[in-house]
């Protein structure tokens, strides 16, 4: 779940010391006796709250007994048990509608305190809800479906948080008017810009992983949600792969009806043909052509995205053991990252995810 950061902070008083006590005495004054009851029970009651609240245990507490041993699952149910009551909360910074606007999202669970995280770096890949039969990925929203502000991750910035793109010092929106679906990326994969893709002979755009969420409800900037890949539609901009992953919320109405791109085009007729015609003209209102699309303009199957999902999830860790110093600018975390357990999981599943699906295809 998501709450903006603001709602934990408390409102700060500050008051005079005098006139704080002036103030006191002028109110007690004014209270009769029956005042000064209801105010004695209320402290009294507020006392007995404290005391119930922070009084030590005694002897006569009944004891827990000792913790069984836990088998190897057992521990691995429990761990995923935990990382699944982390909680993330979406905090904004800045003015609205300025170059410093910032989401930032903290996570706090588990019993950790509350910090900071990476939305291309930290948040896994492979969202903690899959299983063996329902792979479901990590989708970080960057625009809502029905807005039409550019935000994006500035992959360039500590922390990597979400900002609104500018050209030329200018805030940028889409010209043509509001997208229709929700918009992001995924953490954790990258589109080289040094190599070449063989399917459409060109190179990455130096990004995440771009996402189309075709889902009912809106999904907010900077909010995370579980989805399940349906197929992926190759769009070349400026010369660069621009790879365009299309999904469905796993929670949605109809994700349990959609398997792939072929459901799409047979319960929500249209849905497909109508994201390509928004890639190819978005930009003509800012008098560049129309982009184009490789494999003949077709939305390829979810078995071939897993595909991409792998190589560019690949092209991540080597960006990542390779260094800032290699990056061009791109922020990147510690190489001690890659040992981490949830990368670790990431890496396998989407493996054997991708080469499961690729033989299925020959």
């Amino acid at each position: 779940s998501s709450r903006p950061a603001s709602a934990l902070v408390g409102p700060v008083l500050a008051l005079d010391d005098r006139k704080q006590k002036l103030s006191s005495t002028m109110v007690f004054q004014q209270m009769g006796s029956q005042d000064y009851l209801n105010l004695a029970l209320s402290v009294g009651a507020a006392s007995i709250s404290v005391y119930m609240l922070l009084k030590p245990s005694s002897a006569s507490d009944e004891v827990a007994p000792p913790k069984a041993k836990r088998s190897k699952s057992e521990k691995k149910a429990a761990q995923k048990e935990r990382m699944a009551a982390v909680e993330t909360l979406i905090m904004e910074r800045g003015r609205h509608g300025t170059e410093d606007f910032r989401v930032h999202v903290l996570a706090k669970g588990g019993g950790e305190t509350v910090a900071e995280v990476s939305l291309w770096h930290d948040i896994p890949l492979v969202a903690e809800t899959s299983t063996k039969h329902d792979q479901v990925f990590n989708f970080i929203c960057e625009i809502p479906k029905c807005t039409r502000k550019k935000f994006e991750v500035a992959t360039k910035e500590g922390a990597t948080p979400i900002k609104q793109d500018t050209k030329k010092g200018v805030l940028r929106e889409f010209k043509k008017g509001d997208i229709f679906f929700n918009y992001g990326c995924f953490p954790r994969t990258w589109e080289n810009p040094r190599k070449v893709d063989d399917g459409t002979g060109y190179p990455g755009d130096n990004d995440p992983l771009d996402v189309c969420e075709i889902g009912l409800r809106q999904i907010k900037t900077g909010e995370i949600r579980p989805v399940k890949v349906l197929g992926i539609l190759a769009m070349i901009d400026d010369d660069e792969t621009d790879w365009k992953i299309v999904c469905i919320d796993a929670e949605d109405r109809w994700a349990s009806e959609l398997h792939d791109v072929d459901d799409c085009e047979r319960l929500l007729p249209g849905t497909l043909d109508l994201i390509r015609e928004w890639f190819r003209t978005y930009k003509i209102p800012d008098g560049k052509p129309p982009n184009k699309f490789a494999f003949d303009e077709q939305f390829l199957p979810a078995a071939f995205a897993h595909k991409i999902i792998h190589e560019t999830h690949e092209e991540w860790k080597k960006l990542v053991h390779a260094g800032e110093e290699e990056s061009g600018g791109l922020h990147l975390p510690a190489k001690s990252k890659l040992a981490c357990q949830t990368v670790e999981r990431d890496t396998k599943i989407v493996r054997n995810l991708s080469e499961t699906n690729l033989a299925g295809l020959h």
